[in-house]
């Protein structure tokens, strides 16, 4: 199999795509000035290891072979590792979020010869679909603009750095006045899902600096409203899919408003910064609950994501064998199998249904208190619990077994 420019990077995600046919080149010195050299516009891709559209996307595009044969021949296609050169990630999410309104990864930005941005997105499908173009599509039509309008590609760009240029000027007060406080705290809870907690519908990320500030905040005020919010956002975080209710640690979003379905990638900053709002309950409430999320969402972190070197991994990818949330989720004939006798308690606790609650499989989540459950079956609650318990052990050694070989 052919090799390109980037068999010579030390970065994961870079290496992942060592082989495809598109010509990549690192953002370096060399990629820079043949771009000026040819006066050819830059195709500038970035992504991480364990992004799941960013390996849709260099399937559906970056493979391909057609696709491929026209990059190679009107760009210069630089490939990025947002975790080896996040400077150049934050200039171009930037970008983005100015053009678009959101960022997120892949993020695929077309650039002039000395680095311009002139059209941004994140993933493309390959071909033309539901009105919007593919990114075969684009790659052409952006090609012609830039050898038969170069003016229009000009003044895009320079749109764009304008647009840029004022989002850097922040005027800071020389005195954080409490109205900015009293209006921050009150945009939040605008924003926030009174149903579900969080903020904004879907997709759903957990925030949890903004937790963190309304925590402060109902203490620097008075108005419990405030703390009541943020206990909410995470007692439903902490019961839907977004928590591995097996494993622990939280999935990076979920895809809908309930904290269902989630993204199922995990990254080590969520996992860092999600376990101090879990704390900041506790001492709040005092609420075991809370304690539990904490502990073990810190037991997945030094037990999956810590290196035997003493360092962290940065994530865990989405995609198991190559399918998304493949050890995540569950038929129930599976728990049946496993469970036996106590596989009734257990799926009435989770949610577990012959149906499942997502694409025909189960995503564990819980809406049901201890009590009820106990209640149910004619047992103790701290029955329920030493159930609960036993069958998660036995879950997530089974998880363990198909990792290692074959679900």
């Amino acid at each position: 199999m052919a090799e390109n420019n980037l068999i010579h990077e030390t970065s994961p995600y870079l290496l992942q795509h060592a082989h495809n046919p598109v010509d990549w080149y690192g953002w370096n010195d060399e990629a820079l000035k043949k771009a000026k050299d040819e006066n050819k516009p830059i195709f500038l891709s970035i992504g991480y290891s364990s992004c799941h559209w960013c390996h849709v996307m260099a399937h559906e595009s970056f493979e391909n072979e057609e696709v491929a044969k026209f990059m190679n021949e009107n760009f210069v296609n630089i490939k990025v590792d947002r975790e080896e050169r996040p400077d150049i990630d934050d200039i171009y999410q930037k970008v983005c979020q100015i053009a678009t309104g959101q960022g997120g990864w892949p993020l695929s930005i077309f650039l002039t010869p000395d680095q311009k941005p002139f059209y941004v997105g994140t993933y493309f499908p390959v071909l033309d679909s539901y009105g919007r173009p593919g990114f075969g599509s684009i790659c052409r039509q952006l090609s012609q603009a830039w050898k038969e309008k170069p003016k229009d590609i000009e003044k895009s760009a320079e749109n764009f750095l304008d647009a840029l240029n004022k989002t850097e000027k922040v005027s800071v007060p020389s005195k954080l006045e409490r109205t900015i406080l009293d209006e921050a705290a009150m945009n939040l809870f605008q924003l926030g899902d009174s149903t579900y907690g969080g903020f904004g519908s879907a997709p759903k990320f957990p925030n949890a600096a903004n937790v963190s500030f309304l925590f402060r905040y109902a203490k620097l005020s008075g108005l419990s409203k405030f703390t009541e919010f943020g206990l909410k956002t995470l007692k439903k975080m902490a019961n839907g899919g977004i928590f591995d209710q097996i494993g622990g640690g939280f999935h990076r979003y979920s895809t809908d408003a309930k904290w269902l379905v989630p993204h199922f990638e995990k990254m080590l900053y969520d996992n860092a910064l999600i376990p101090v709002n879990y704390a900041e309950a506790y001492q709040i409430t005092k609420d075991p609950f809370y304690l539990n999320v904490l502990k073990k969402t810190l037991d997945f972190v030094l037990r999956e994501m810590t290196s035997p070197d003493g360092g962290f991994y940065s994530a865990y990818d989405a995609d198991s064998e190559g399918v998304e949330g493949k050890f995540y989720v569950w038929k129930k004939s599976e728990i049946k199998e496993i469970l036996g006798d106590d596989a009734d308690i257990f799926c009435l606790f989770y949610d577990v249904t012959d149906g499942g609650n997502w694409e025909g499989n189960n995503i564990l989540c819980n809406n049901l208190n201890i009590s009820t459950v106990a209640f149910n079956f004619g047992i103790t609650e701290g029955k329920v619990r030493e159930i609960l318990q036993s069958c998660s052990k036995k879950l997530d050694w089974m998880i363990k077994f198909w990792f290692h070989g074959t679900r």
